[in-house]
């Protein structure tokens, strides 16, 4: 069975089953994520030599679009893994790579301070040597999956040398570490997003990966590319759904005083034709991006940039068009539309935002340095 197969699968029989409660109860994904995990799917990016599928951007951008229309909630959950075993594949060990491999082991990023807000590659938590191994100090505003996923990529401040960040492999059972307050909020509620806090975690110093201060090129050369693509790839299946909906409702939907559709309103269509466009533009995006990262063109940095972006940014004015288009009905939670048009504001305020974006990109086009 082909890995596309295997998500069609999963999603059809777990996920999309699962989706309206993950939602109402802000209940994490945890029958979808170890049937991804029995599957091989948390393994997609692992090397075939530790027993992964051995695969790449494009195809993990293929099945996080294909959760995200289900259920964006499990798909952010998949894509900060993903995340997250992309940093592991260079600098982790080779216990903790097959783990993942295997399935057995989920893990996610935890890079957001509290003072450093869309700058995530520049921590003011804090490490320091102690004995034979390093204590930890710090607190992260969001973590996908806190509290559910079995290690974190963990950044600081450097330790003893120059640079941003240091990251660090932390277990999720370590002493001294807490969750501070369970996420109850407006989207993306199954993810299980929730502010962690480090206080006086002991790790061994066998848990740096990479070198002390030499992040900021993990972060922005390794991890942004897969991030931003993956956070694209959400919220293109965020908008294929909404699409969806909103289609099926004004095709559904009886005018009875003139005997017709919703859908028979040029209005109507004009509104869907320009979200049409909206999605497909990004799409198209996404997938030039891709081609740019596999090629190693000149602007591959700059289209990861463009895409997450756009994407998050075309979301917003998809969503509100399901909401426009279905009017009062858009409310109710059998439409499909409300939950989608919650979710799609997450990724415009995910670090680095929409905002921060734009300024990187203003940065580039103008031949100014852009993380200077």
């Amino acid at each position: 069975m082909s890995y596309l197969q295997k998500i069609d699968a999963i999603v059809n029989e777990i996920v999309q089953p699962a989706a309206q409660a993950t939602d109402r109860d802000a209940a994490f994904p945890r029958a979808a994520i170890d049937a991804l995990g029995a599957s091989g799917l948390l393994g997609l990016v692992s090397a075939s030599e530790v027993g992964g599928l051995g695969l790449g951007l494009a195809e993990a951008a293929q099945v996080i679009e294909r959760i995200a229309k289900a259920c964006p909630s499990t798909a952010m959950v998949v894509c900060m893994h993903y995340c997250a075993a992309t940093v592991l594949e260079k600098t982790g060990s080779d216990t903790v790579r097959r783990a993942i491999a295997a399935g057995r082991h989920l893990s996610t990023l935890a890079w957001s301070d509290s003072g450093s807000r869309s700058h995530f590659w520049a921590p003011v938590g804090s490490a320091r040597e102690d004995g034979d191994g390093v204590v930890l100090d710090g607190s992260k505003t969001m973590v996908t999956s806190a509290g559910e996923a079995d290690s974190y990529v963990w950044s600081t401040a450097p330790m003893a040398a120059t640079g941003m960040s240091t990251l660090w492999l932390v277990d999720s059972d370590a002493a001294g570490l807490s969750e501070v307050k369970f996420f109850d909020g407006l989207g993306l509620r199954g993810n299980r997003s929730s502010p962690l806090t480090a206080k006086g975690v002991r790790v061994p110093s066998t848990a740096m990966l990479g070198a002390d201060g030499g992040a900021f090129d993990i972060m922005i050369g390794t991890v942004l590319p897969v991030f931003s693509t993956l956070i694209a790839s959400c919220s293109i299946g965020l908008m294929e759904a909404l699409l969806e909906a909103a289609c099926a409702h004004v095709s559904g939907s009886k005018l009875e005083h003139l005997g017709s559709t919703l859908a028979e309103l040029p209005t109507i269509r004009a509104y869907l034709a320009r979200a049409r466009i909206q999605a497909d533009m990004v799409r198209t995006l996404r997938d030039d991006t891709l081609n740019a990262l596999a090629s190693g063109r000149a602007d591959a940095m700059l289209r990861v940039m463009q895409v997450k972006a756009a994407a998050a940014e075309a979301a917003l004015e998809v969503s509100d068009t399901a909401m426009r288009v279905c009017g009062g009905a858009a409310f109710r939670k059998d439409v499909g539309v409300e939950r989608y048009f919650r979710d799609a504001r997450a990724a415009s305020v995910m670090a680095p935002t929409s905002d921060v974006l734009f300024d990187f990109i203003g940065k580039a086009v103008c031949g100014m340095p852009v993380f200077g």
